[in-house]
């Protein structure tokens, strides 16, 4: 038996009411989800048969000289820390995503997906802004003088 799509999309919202996640729908198919818990806000949950996506922005993009190291680090992240989902980059941030897909979708891997984003955010933000702040002060330094006797 075929599951339509708001079959689908009334599953999803049951899930995360059921998970006691606070949220709003955005519009049929799309959720942002508050957790609060985690401080982690707006976690966008979004519905296209036969995936279901989820995504966070992370944090803002640094200047160019900066972007290596960044980029660098979460390449190797995207290898050792993210099973399902990927660091990635949208417009100009840093985002985290993980797809699964819909149609057999249950509340355990939805809660694995959202699970895996918060242990995500918690385990690397804050090194991901210190590489980012590092790079910034490295920026502001005041270019060395030469002396002219």
């Amino acid at each position: 038996m075929n599951t339509t799509e708001a079959e689908l999309n009334d599953r999803i919202e049951s899930y995360i009411i059921e998970l006691g996640l606070p949220f709003e729908q955005v519009k049929d198919g799309l959720w942002l989800i508050h957790d609060e818990i985690d401080y982690i806000d707006n976690i966008v949950v979004y519905h296209t048969a036969p995936v279901l996506t989820f995504r966070v922005k992370l944090i803002d993009t640094p200047e160019e000289m900066i972007q290596p190291v960044l980029f660098r680090r979460l390449l190797e992240l995207n290898a050792t820390s993210m099973i399902a989902g990927a660091f990635g980059l949208e417009d100009e941030s840093v985002v985290i995503v993980d797809t699964v897909q819909s149609p057999n979708l249950d509340k355990n891997e939805f809660q694995a997906a959202i699970d895996s984003i918060t242990l995500a955010v918690r385990e690397h933000y804050q090194e991901l802004r210190e590489i980012i702040r590092q790079g910034d002060s490295d920026q502001q330094q005041p270019a060395e003088t030469v002396d002219q006797a």
